[in-house]
């Protein structure tokens, strides 16, 4: 196998008492997307910025497109492009300035007026960045990441806060810079962007990777079972739910009981019998496909965005 693009290893950081990164490794080869999958706080935007070379870890070491980005400098900048968690510009600078103020910054650039036209941002191009709406503002981060015509792109939480139409566009482009070869690096606590972007993917959680694999081969981890979510008139232990013919697992989520069941049918039947053995009633049932979502549940017991 060739030299990775991207290479962490044995990432740390401690910010005082907290410990946001305990050990994080992990490999993204060319033309490859790869995902940062985890919730609020797990640790990817730390890890994503020390690549970037926006911070300093306190032990490990870090290589992007065989530099290291603490130390090679406009080098490194040459070669990477970014879309940080939020991007603030000037409100009455204009679209097209934007772009032409950041195509200065390096010594290779896209044509911008390309540029605007594949981000749906030619019309707009006369527009002050205060005129732009979430989305479109979005999109303009993506267009000036991509102005050096970089070899790496990182995108943290490139689809936070956007309405789901939105998000979908912005998948799009993202699917588009993949067929373009682009090794990208994204961070993301949404499922199906991860499912549906990612060519591989670390789920995170304090600080750790704890499991690392295509969307395929980690969802084979839940492979066999079927995730069950019921609202009950009245509350039921886990113990009780868990003791259903084909349970696994059971868990409460906010008042929903979450059963992983490897019989569903089996498991539904001896579920009404319980309702009805106690007097209690079904409010609502659901039953879904093996997802990341269960493995990061099995995992941890929690949800991504609790």
């Amino acid at each position: 196998m060739s030299e990775p693009v991207i290479e962490a290893v044995n990432l740390r950081k401690n910010y005082g008492t907290v410990a946001a990164l305990r050990g994080v490794s992990f490999q993204v080869q060319a033309g490859e997307v790869f995902g940062l999958l985890g919730p609020n706080g797990a640790g990817k935007t730390t890890t994503i910025e020390i690549l970037e070379g926006l911070r300093f870890p306190d032990s490990g070491t870090a290589r992007v497109a065989s530099l290291d980005p603490q130390t090679a400098g406009l080098d490194f900048k040459q070669e990477v492009g970014a879309v940080l968690q939020s991007t603030a510009l000037p409100d009455k600078l204009r679209v097209h300035e934007a772009l032409s103020l950041f195509s200065g910054f390096y010594r290779r650039h896209a044509d911008t007026a390309a540029l605007l036209k594949r981000f749906q941002l030619d019309e707009k191009h006369q527009a002050f960045y205060s005129q732009l709406s979430g989305g479109q503002k979005q999109r303009l981060a993506l267009a000036l990441a991509l102005v050096n015509d970089p070899r790496v792109l990182f995108l943290d939480e490139p689809t936070a806060g956007l309405d789901p139409q939105v998000r979908r566009e912005i998948y799009d482009i993202i699917e588009e810079l993949k067929s373009d070869k682009k090794t990208i690096l994204l961070t993301t606590h949404y499922i199906e962007e991860a499912e549906r972007l990612c060519d591989r993917v670390a789920i995170v959680d304090s600080g750790c990777i704890i499991a690392e694999g295509t969307p395929r081969e980690l969802k084979q981890r839940s492979a066999g079972t079927t995730r069950i979510e019921v609202r009950l008139a009245k509350n039921v232990s886990d113990g009780i739910l868990h003791n259903l013919e084909g349970v696994s697992d059971a868990h409460e989520l906010e008042g929903v009981h979450v059963l992983h069941s490897t019989r569903p049918p089996q498991t539904i039947v001896a579920l009404v019998k319980l309702l009805e053995a106690e007097n209690n009633e079904l409010q609502s049932l659901e039953i879904f496909s093996p997802s990341l979502e269960d493995v990061f549940l099995e995992l941890t017991g929690r949800r991504l965005r609790e």
